[in-house]
């Protein structure tokens, strides 16, 4: 990985603080930008995305950062997260396209999908012909198979299925599920048979998606058994069996990320350096296996490097989501407020029953009341909030929806034919508009 920036290799101080919540947020300027570019409005701060991606070097400062892209593709975010060091691992190959687009080099770049569609396949071994270092990880003995006849015999890593899944909901829980990884029973045996073909460089497996820190037990036992599986690797295997007796000679352990956020406003944040320590701990020593030609400046074996993939903790807490207010309806047991953003832009609400901060931003001194916050979308799953205590809301106030920088615009959709929203990126004081709002003549552009 490239050294950062003296910027984004900073230590986390008190001006970075480990999360940043709704209440943090320029009432004002947020105001201001809703009146100039109309809601609803996505704001991205790329200086808050740089802290957390210092904040991350800093707890694993002998580790490859690499962030998870699904989490927000937008090229602002991916350009300054390539300043900022971190590495950039992609899930499709139109996540593939927009790294590349960035200026991320092939290797910075890690292509884990899952279940691959022969498009993005052919794609990725296009993208390697151009870009020699960048590195495949295949969850499925079939997938080495499939790239095997495109030519293919660069760069390979392994996803693993440890059967230990974590994370904020049972949908995003990828550790146990059988979906994700070759069986951990098969894994030594897949990862040997690669390495007669490919240039076998690691290891890979993610518990899931939020893991908060009742869940780290989970997270130390993937890890573990990662631990486990590395050092086996690392020698020669004495069944000798037609796996092969060679060693593997590992580059690096990769245990995903996950790591969750503080979405309710009195929940503590993650102690990101306790989550680390307990990460190097758990892994253990994981010995390269060709020790002789990697051994350090005093002739020791080197170690395999850990590798993490965080997405949510980068964006998470870096963006909000702005809307207005345009009916307020009194009824026998509720007040619903309803509001111009929906499910079709911000979908985790309806998808994953998640809390996100809600805050009137117009709402003053006026006494504050449980509501409804519900978007226009007909569906009774388009539902930002129930009971939420804000100020009285009336028509027209501005109304923030926080922690929404990750897996926001991302998973924004046109259903109900309505247009995606602008999002504008803050930085060094200054705002742009880095997606422009979408009209309806987009909904019909690619249609005959």
């Amino acid at each position: 990985m490239s050294d950062p920036t003296s910027e984004a290799a900073s230590t986390a101080t008190d001006e970075n603080p480990s999360v940043r919540r709704l209440a943090d947020w320029d009432a004002d300027r947020l105001q201001a930008l809703a009146s100039e570019h109309d809601t609803p409005l996505y704001v991205v701060d790329l200086d808050r995305v740089r802290e957390n991606c210092a904040r991350l070097r800093d707890a694993f400062p002998d580790a490859d950062v690499r962030y998870a892209v699904k989490a927000h593709t937008g090229q602002a975010v991916l350009e300054t997260v390539r300043e900022a060091g971190l590495d950039a691992e992609c899930a499709s190959a139109g996540e593939l396209d927009r790294v590349l687009a960035a200026g991320f080099p092939g290797d910075r770049v890690h292509y884990t999908a899952v279940n691959p569609p022969a498009r993005d396949l052919d794609y990725a071994v296009s993208a390697w012909n151009e870009e020699p270092g960048l590195t495949i990880t295949v969850g499925a003995a079939d997938t080495l198979d499939r790239l095997a006849e495109r030519g293919y015999d660069g760069r390979v890593c392994v996803r693993v299925n440890p059967g230990v899944g974590a994370g904020h909901h049972e949908k995003v829980r990828t550790g146990a599920d059988v979906k994700f990884g070759v069986p951990y029973d098969r894994a030594a045996q897949v990862v040997r048979e690669a390495d007669e073909r490919f240039d076998v460089v690691g290891i890979h497996a993610h518990a899931g998606s939020g893991i908060d820190a009742g869940q780290l037990d989970s997270h130390r036992e993937l890890v573990s058994r990662m631990g486990e599986l590395a050092r086996s690797l690392a020698t020669p295997d004495e069944a000798g069996d037609a796996t092969g007796a060679d060693p593997v000679d590992l580059e690096y352990v990769d245990v995903g990320g996950g790591f969750g956020v503080p979405y309710e406003e009195d929940a503590p944040p993650l102690d990101l350096q306790d989550v680390a320590e307990a990460t190097r701990s758990a892994l253990g020593r994981v010995p390269r296996a060709d020790t002789a030609a990697d051994a350090d400046a005093d002739g020791a074996p080197t170690e395999a490097t850990l590798a993490v993939e965080p997405g949510r903790y980068v964006v998470a807490d870096a963006g909000v989501l702005l809307t207005t207010v345009n009916t307020t309806k009194p009824t026998a047991e509720e007040t619903v407020v309803g509001v111009d953003a929906g499910m079709t832009d911000l979908l985790r609400p309806a998808m994953y029953d998640a809390y996100h901060p809600i805050r009137n931003l117009s709402g003053g001194d006026r006494e504050e009341t449980p509501v409804t916050v519900a978007g226009p979308i007909c569906e009774s799953a388009d539902v930002f909030g129930t009971k939420r205590p804000l100020a009285q809301p009336e028509r027209g106030d501005l109304l923030a929806i926080g922690i929404a920088g990750a897996y926001g615009y991302e998973m924004a959709s046109q259903y109900n034919s309505r247009p995606r929203p602008a999002e504008v990126a803050l930085e060094d004081g200054d705002a742009r508009v880095v997606r422009r709002r979408e009209t309806l003549d987009d909904l019909t552009r690619v249609e005959r």
